[in-house]
């Protein structure tokens, strides 16, 4: 049973929020009582998400969104706050895979669209949700890394580089903007049961039967455990933490 939280007046904002972990966090974000901006560069999905947290009687809003791109980044955020008054708190989980490759054989096209999104768009999300945070002197940010932020692993050289640098952006703006009552953290999935990881089922049965072996609880996460853990951290329960990268991923870490 998950901790309950109570973020009446509060505004969320999730990335990557038409699916999976993204969806799981802003309806996680709407039963605490935070208004939700959900983001995604697939318009129509992400609406679609967004229109099911209003059914269910939440406050919310769907926006299509490149993160890639920072104008479009810097009007994600212009729209939310001008929406809801205000940014309280914000998961930054947009992120794509590229198909597994020898480090000699990586194409640089891959490993550029790779950065766009992972790296270069939790850059872009991450600025302007501190410009306005930095105005209110307070606020929560979450960026999603990856158990490829903490490990190295063959023919993922590209995707790991991305999700390493996340780590590395999130401790130095978190140091930077703790004193100003922000606080910034990252977390690290392991494998989790989404769409992305099953079509990497499909298409990488081997590797990720690997992957799995090396995950002591021995199942795939679930999507609400690790919303769970960004609520956490955007609560007032996670009000010392500052600066992590908290793995959720069933031990896999730990060897």
């Amino acid at each position: 049973m998950n901790p309950t939280y109570n973020f009446e007046g509060q505004v969320a904002l999730v990335t990557g929020a038409a699916s999976g972990m993204g969806l799981a966090a802003a309806r996680l974000f709407g039963e605490a009582g935070a208004a939700v901006v959900l983001a995604d560069i697939n318009h129509d999905a992400v609406e679609k998400a967004a229109q099911t947290l209003v059914d269910a009687g939440y406050q919310a809003l769907g926006i299509g969104c490149d993160v890639a791109d920072e104008e479009q980044a810097a009007a994600m955020v212009d729209r939310t706050v001008k929406t809801f008054g205000r940014l309280d708190m914000a998961f930054n989980n947009a992120g794509i895979q590229v198909p597994p490759s020898d480090a000699a054989d990586e194409t640089a096209e891959n490993f550029d669209r790779v950065n766009a999104v992972n790296l270069r768009g939790i850059w872009a999300a991450q600025k302007h949700e501190l410009r306005q945070m930095r105005t209110q002197g307070s606020g929560a940010i979450v960026n999603c890394s990856s158990l490829g932020g903490l490990v190295g692993l063959p023919e993922r050289a590209a995707y790991h580089a991305s999700k390493h640098g996340v780590i590395g952006l999130t401790k130095s703006a978190a140091v930077e903007y703790a004193p100003k009552g922000i606080r910034i953290n990252a977390i690290c999935p392991g494998v989790i049961n989404t769409p992305m990881v099953s079509g990497m089922l499909e298409t990488q049965a081997d590797a990720m039967a690997a992957i799995l072996r090396d995950q002591p609880i021995g199942r795939l996460g679930e999507s609400d455990e690790v919303a769970a853990a960004v609520l956490w951290l955007c609560s007032p329960g996670a009000s010392f933490i500052v600066g992590v990268a908290l793995p959720v991923d069933g031990g896999f870490t730990t060897h």
